[in-house]
């Protein structure tokens, strides 16, 4: 690999490292502030999310300092780089925070296949970490999604860009079911 395209590759990760450190914090975040009929439910699911993000976490960060770059992951560089802004959902139901972390989710499996996609040529080893991490995002993604999709293949967040509309568009889903 050029120093270039190792350059190339070791900015791409650092924002990866950025977004799965936002994550891991985000559904500890929501871990905290569930409340309602699900909460138990919610609250015992995220654990297992937060301790494999974790790891995902030490895995990237390794991977940067394997290609000679140097991982960042105090909360001043996070907040400094990110493109994204803070989690807006403070204490709520289940279903709203649920409704928001599907597009919390959407946003990092999005982001983390474009960057399988940037590194299919300079780093299939980087590559390869990152197809493995999508497959437990995508998993994940799931797990929530299982709450929000009616039997009939609704999903009550599917045209929502925003957390916090995704949790109203949740919460109200949820209000008009018996």
């Amino acid at each position: 690999m050029s120093t270039s395209a190792g350059s190339e590759v070791v900015q791409l990760l650092r924002m990866r490292l950025h977004a799965l450190n936002d994550l891991a914090l985000t559904l500890k975040h929501v871990h905290w502030n569930v409340v309602g009929p699900h909460f138990i439910a919610v609250h015992e699911m995220l654990d297992p999310q937060v301790d494999a993000v974790r790891e995902m976490i030490d895995t990237t960060a390794e991977r940067i300092s394997t290609l000679g770059g140097v991982p960042c992951g105090t909360p001043g560089a996070l907040v400094a780089e990110r493109t994204w802004e803070d989690y807006a959902i403070g204490r709520a139901e289940s279903i709203e925070h649920l409704g928001a972390l599907d597009v919390v989710y959407t946003g990092i499996i999005e982001d983390h296949r474009e960057a399988v996609r940037a590194t299919d040529e300079p780093d299939p080893i980087t590559q390869d970490m990152l197809i493995e991490q999508l497959r437990s995002l995508e998993l994940f993604q799931w797990f929530i999604r299982a709450h929000l999709e009616s039997s009939g293949g609704r999903l009550s967040t599917a045209h929502e860009s925003s957390e916090a509309g995704a949790a109203r568009a949740a919460g109200e889903q949820a209000r008009r079911q018996p």
